[in-house]
Parts: C-alpha cells; sequence; structure tokens
C-alpha cells in the first residue's frame, strides 16, 4: 500500500535510499530555513530534556558531551604534536 505522506513531509528515517536525492532537493536551504530546522531542533531537545516534570543532569551533560567533544576535535591536530614521544 502506498504512503499518503508526501515526499516533502517525511522524516529522514522514513526516506528509502532510492527516494533520498528527490528529498534532499525538497528541503528548505535558504538562510530562514535553516534557522527554522535550528530552532525545531532546539524546540525538540529542550521539550525532550529540560522542560520535564521530574528532569534530571542528563540533558545538561549533553550538551556538555558535545561540547568537550567539539572542543576536542578542533584542537586534535595541536594536541597531537603535543604528545609525547618515545625517542628509540
Amino acid at each position: 500500500m502506498a504512503s499518503a505522506v508526501s515526499l516533502k513531509d517525511k522524516k529522514l528515517m522514513d526516506v528509502k535510499l532510492g527516494e533520498l536525492s528527490s528529498w534532499i532537493l525538497t528541503r528548505d536551504f535558504t538562510p530562514k530555513g535553516i534557522t527554522g530546522a535550528f530552532q525545531r531542533g532546539y524546540n525538540r531537545y529542550y521539550n525532550k530534556y529540560i522542560n520535564v516534570r521530574k528532569g534530571s543532569i542528563a540533558g545538561v551533560n549533553m550538551v556538555l558531551a558535545a561540547y568537550v567533544l567539539f572542543s576536542y576535535c578542533l584542537s586534535y591536530k595541536e594536541l597531537k604534536h603535543e604528545r609525547r614521544r618515545k625517542y628509540h
């Protein structure tokens, strides 16, 4: 049975591999569309992990872990040269 959801309204996980290129072309890559995507992502994260009745530190820990990983990736080249090497 064919899906009643149009390709533009499908989520990435629901798109088949053959439809991926046409799905990407339906996305809005204007500055307004990209800003809207970031806002939707932030709102989903906030409502799922931060704005809950019995909240925990998990949501803040994820942001902290992402920041640490991102900063490590940015400074990896410099950290690589700072390693102690054994000279044989």
